[in-house]
């Protein structure tokens, strides 16, 4: 019966670890508008090229002076980094895993 409770215990203590990390990561997902999410989705899918504000605007389907907006709070948020060119050819890729995502009011994961 011990060893029994002992391994219900480390299952219980599991499980919340889980459903801590899926909570964390379901406000990420809330904090970022439609927009956003079709955009991130795409990168994560394994976008192909390079991401600036002109496909950002079509792939979302929005201004470029909104593709322009979303794309700052996401580089302000760590999500997204400038690649090295600038001017012009100003493009964007993820943010690379080095380091935990840390969104301000949100736990990392």
């Amino acid at each position: 019966m011990e060893w029994f409770l002992g391994c219900l215990g480390r299952a219980i203590d599991g499980v919340r670890e889980t459903l801590s990390a899926v909570r964390a990561k379901a406000r990420f997902w809330d904090w970022l508008n439609d927009r956003q999410r079709i955009v991130v989705n795409g990168l994560l899918d394994g976008f192909e090229g390079k991401l600036t504000t002109s496909k950002y605007a079509a792939l979302a389907k929005c201004s470029q002076d909104t593709a322009y907006r979303d794309t700052l709070a996401l580089v302000d948020h760590g999500l997204l980094m400038r690649n090295p060119e600038g001017g012009r050819s100003t493009s964007y890729s993820l943010a690379p895993p080095v380091r935990p995502l840390r969104l301000r009011g949100f736990a990392s994961f």
